[in-house]
């Protein structure tokens, strides 16, 4: 069994934060999407790992290889972004025969890996959604099984959405239909994992359905921040007791990472910190703020704070990329 997970996309939803990081790197309740799509797979005993990456790919690769050593990961580039299809047919001679598990890298999902993984079917996972019209939907017989996908159909004649989760036994077949789906393209045509899916059920292939306990949209600020609140009380909250927090009060849920200095603050709930921030007479809840950075004298709510920031003065909502300075007290000099 071989994880393929594609982290090519430029997450133009989430900038200013993305303009220097990849979303699959944006932190999330003290971790990154990335690790807990990984430490889900890793811990569910996949070893073999394919990342498909492109926009600010080094950065995956270096962060991969650092902080997994022991799996065996593989790097494939998508240097042209048309589409998951597109992305999925660059793995090819890495998959071989294999089964795979394809999980979007921006896909974060409640589910029994294992079980999903030792399954003796193909398996697509789906959640109900209100407006599937924005996904790709799966239409559903009664015995679980799939007879029908379609990529943000106009009338859905379902609301089950695919959630970016796919176990796939037959590979060759996979290829097969991406392959066909290519040939039918012009070059600068997306086309999507959702159509190859649809020709393989065309031609006989058996998708069973399986519903996900929770998903976790991280696709822009306030879905992100939403998630970080539910996987914080999930994940139950890392507080470093190396920090320095004098004078201050810490409401959990809360991660703050190493190094970090915390000073006549309240902090939390539902806050996640990157190592190394410092952060004087403040008061910040329901935000992310990321590594390296030093706020002062400022109330922060809903907000998304990138890493090596300064922020000082006086706020509520904020959305500010890495490597900026703000000072909104007005000092003068």
């Amino acid at each position: 069994m071989k994880a393929i997970i594609p982290v090519a996309g430029a997450g133009t939803k989430l900038r200013p934060h993305t303009y220097t990081q990849p979303k699959a790197l944006i932190p999330l309740a003290g971790k990154t999407i990335l690790s807990i799509i990984i430490d889900q797979l890793r811990d569910a005993g996949v070893q073999d790992f394919i990342f498909i990456i492109g926009y600010l790919g080094e950065k995956i690769r270096d962060y991969v290889t650092e902080q997994y050593p022991e799996l065996n990961c593989h790097f494939v580039t998508q240097s042209e972004r048309h589409g998951t299809g597109h992305a999925i047919d660059l793995t090819k001679e890495l998959v071989g025969n294999d089964e795979v598990i394809i999980v979007l890298g921006d896909t974060i999902a409640e589910y029994d890996v294992k079980e999903i993984i030792d399954s003796p079917h193909s398996m697509l996972g789906v959640k109900k959604v209100d407006d599937p019209r924005n996904f790709g939907v799966a239409e559903i017989e009664e015995d679980g099984f799939i007879s029908r996908v379609v990529e943000k159909p106009a009338i859905p004649k379902s609301n089950m959405a695919l959630v970016g989760v796919y176990k796939i036994k037959e590979t060759d077949f996979l290829f097969t239909c991406l392959n066909k789906i290519i040939d039918s393209k012009t070059s600068y045509e997306e086309f999507n994992l959702t159509d190859a899916l649809e020709c393989m059920i065309q031609r006989g292939a058996r998708f069973q359905s399986f519903k996900v306990t929770n998903w976790f949209d991280c696709g822009k600020k306030e879905s992100l921040l939403e998630s970080n609140a539910i996987l914080l009380k999930k994940f139950g909250g890392n507080v470093s007791e190396t920090n320095d927090y004098k004078n201050s009060i810490i409401i959990p849920p809360v991660s703050i990472g190493a190094g970090c200095s915390i000073k006549n603050s309240v902090i939390g709930p539902n806050v996640a910190i990157g190592e190394n921030t410092t952060v004087s007479h403040a008061i910040i809840k329901d935000s992310i703020i990321g590594a390296y950075s030093n706020l002062v004298e400022i109330v922060l709510n809903n907000s998304l704070i990138g890493s090596d920031a300064e922020v000082k003065g006086v706020s509520r909502n904020l959305n500010i990329g890495d490597n900026t300075a703000i000072d909104l007290g007005g000092s003068s000099k």
